[in-house]
């Protein structure tokens, strides 16, 4: 199932991403990043760090074209502790590896992730809504009033969660999409919940995820 009136995302669109989010956080990088982000059970640095790790994964997948499970080259200095600038700046810097790869990737390359075989818009998109979604977590602990782009929004919602609807917020769908919050007419999505990052023509008008 297509929509063939969809825009579609672009690599500019992950470093409009980075750039929203950091420039929200810059302002509190000085607040306590150690208590934990909104209601995961990850402190605001390491939903950071999480962040910087799935968007390295994304890029080893995309570069390599990888066909199965490969050794990720996430980042691995336990023993190291960063500063929330510094966190910042490697989402920032990760994001844009990912976009110049992707930049070089043609639209029809298929590649694994843990999903499925996911094409070059699917990673785009998933990195997005991990910049977005977990942006969201760590401002929200931190009193930060994160308002991403509302076109940038709608467009990762559409991608990753064709079932739901955009007749409202976007921010606030893609954000109930991920599970974060409730909706007047819809209430928070359950523990388990999922996403389509394959291309959408795969995509068999169900919905994943419980209530």
């Amino acid at each position: 199932m297509t929509d063939s009136t969809r825009q579609m995302l672009v690599p500019d669109d992950l470093r409009a991403a980075a750039a929203s989010l950091r420039g929200t956080l810059t302002p509190f990088t000085a607040q306590n990043w150690s208590v934990n982000a909104r209601d995961l059970d990850w402190s605001c640095l390491a939903t950071a760090r999480h962040v910087v790790d799935a968007l390295l994964i994304y890029t080893g997948s995309l570069a390599a074209r990888a066909q199965q499970r490969r050794q990720w080259p996430v980042e691995r200095c336990e023993n190291r502790e960063y500063t929330a600038s510094q966190r910042l700046d490697m989402i920032e810097v990760t994001a844009a590896i990912l976009a110049a790869v992707a930049d070089g990737t043609p639209p029809e390359t298929i590649a694994f992730h843990s999903s499925g075989m996911t094409d070059r818009e699917g990673f785009l998109a998933m990195g997005c809504s991990e910049i977005l979604a977990h942006g969201f977590d760590i401002a929200s602990a931190l009193g930060a009033p994160f308002d991403p782009p509302r076109d940038l929004a709608a467009r990762v919602t559409a991608r990753l969660f064709p079932w739901t609807p955009l007749d409202g917020d976007a921010w606030k769908a893609l954000l109930w999409s991920n599970g974060r919050i409730a909706l007047p007419d819809r209430p928070r999505i359950a523990e388990i919940w999922g996403w389509h990052p394959m291309p959408l023509s795969e995509w068999d008008g169900e919905q994943l995820f419980d209530n």
